[in-house]
């Protein structure tokens, strides 16, 4: 396989592994590109490498940045703003994890909290309602607190993890 095809190859796989992460393909394929690009590329370098538009690229940096897996990077002599992705896996696993759990796990904390404080009669079905979301509630706030401790640790957290679980 030729450098260009196995770049391709790579970019379309991470754009199609993102959408079934819950994000935007193109946010996923822009990821993918400026972490194998060895030099931060401005917005229309990732429009003609990824053949999209102006406001689609600018839409999915942006959030790429606010997920703080993109950075902004400016270049002497240059009025073009370059973009430039998080090449530590570490890193990027971290922020991934935090942001995950800022976004979708804590608002589903609050909602099963919410749901499952409500007043019961002896309804059979109000029952099991109660008794289930607390559950629900109880394993989501367990995984919820194991994301918290793993993303403490700073240095090479999930390559040690690696390491213990092969051993």
């Amino acid at each position: 396989m030729e450098f260009i095809e196995a770049k391709n190859k790579y970019i379309q796989t991470w754009g199609a592994l993102g959408s079934q992460w819950g994000i935007n393909k193109t946010m996923a394929q822009i990821h993918a590109l400026l972490m194998i690009s060895t030099e931060p590329m401005s917005i229309e370098e990732i429009m003609d490498e990824l053949q999209i538009s102006r406001g689609n690229a600018s839409m999915n940096i942006r959030a790429l940045i606010d997920w703080g897996i993109v950075f902004k990077e400016s270049k002497s002599g240059e009025r073009k703003e370059f973009f430039t992705a998080e090449k530590d896996l570490d890193k990027l696993a971290i922020t991934i994890a935090k942001e995950r759990s800022k976004r979708e796990i804590k608002p589903a904390l609050r909602i099963l909290q919410e749901v499952s404080n409500i007043e019961i009669n002896n309804s059979k079905n109000q029952k099991q309602f109660k008794e289930q979301t607390e559950k629900l509630y109880d394993f989501v706030l367990k995984t919820d607190n194991i994301i918290e401790k793993m993303t403490q640790y700073k240095e090479n957290w999930l390559s040690k993890l690696i390491v213990k679980i092969i051993k």
